[in-house]
């Protein structure tokens, strides 16, 4: 933003206040998140961020003021039922995953929905400075707390420091600031739908980094081809709905 002198102003107090507390909801967001994996695998920590899309599709009528979509309820089930398939029969460390990882969702669907608010009157990438600096704040805050805020933090090797830098820029805070922009053409729900190819790269990554395919079951990748394949399901229904929607309020009128 310096490099390209943008502005850094935001149009109103109120909306500062809110864009830092949808920051902290941020932080919240990526610890729970990272809590899921670490208890289960990176690949079943991602499926659970499957479930975003069904609290959207009832989150963004209530923020954004526009009409319910039974469309989107029945791909946000179909969502679900992906998750019984990977989750069934869980119990112990894997079944607080799977809370930690549905919370984590929700938390991932509060700010999606209030991000496709704040993009209508506020830049992107002011958006995304003012909720990445909240959940700085946010994540500092619970480090403290827990008493772990100390030198040893920051002990890192090259390497380590190395893939932190990579994951913090590239992976995050573009990735975030892309995710904001894209939320202003096409909503909240068919981006966190979208959002839900992560398994496929996570999957495959998995298996390649981390030999997770030995700890995965065959409902697992029923689960994962079954929320995939909604994604693509939501790219031949939803035009088709608009559209037909569109013809009836004309008719109406």
């Amino acid at each position: 933003m310096l490099i390209l002198r943008s502005s850094f102003r935001i149009p109103s107090r109120g909306r500062f206040f809110q864009i830092i507390g949808i920051g902290v909801v941020v932080g919240l967001h990526w610890v729970t998140f990272f809590k899921s994996v670490h208890l289960s695998t990176a690949s079943f920590g991602v499926l659970c961020l499957s479930t975003t899309t069904l609290h959207v599709s009832w989150i963004e009528p209530l923020v954004m003021k526009r009409p319910f979509s039974w469309v989107e309820v029945g791909l946000s089930l179909l969502v679900v039922l992906g998750i019984y398939f990977v989750s069934h029969n869980f119990h112990g460390d894997q079944l607080t995953a799977l809370y930690f990882g549905l919370f984590s969702a929700l938390l991932a669907a509060i700010f999606s929905v209030y991000n496709a608010k704040f993009v209508r009157d506020t830049p992107a990438a002011v958006i995304s400075l003012y909720e990445m600096g909240g959940a700085t704040i946010a994540i500092a805050g619970m480090i403290a707390f827990s008493g772990n805020l100390n030198a040893n933090l920051f002990i890192m090797s090259g390497e380590d420091f190395f893939w932190l830098t990579i994951l913090g820029t590239v992976c995050t805070s573009f990735a975030f600031l892309m995710i904001v922009i894209v939320t202003k053409k096409l909503g909240a729900f068919t981006v966190s739908l979208s959002i839900n190819l992560e398994p496929v790269y996570t999957l495959i990554l998995g298996i390649l980094i981390l030999n997770e395919n030995q700890v995965l079951n065959q409902r697992f990748y029923i689960g994962a081809v079954l929320i995939v394949g909604v994604v693509f399901l939501n790219a031949f229904i939803k035009p088709s709905y608009k559209s037909n929607k569109t013809v009836q309020d004309s008719d109406k009128s």
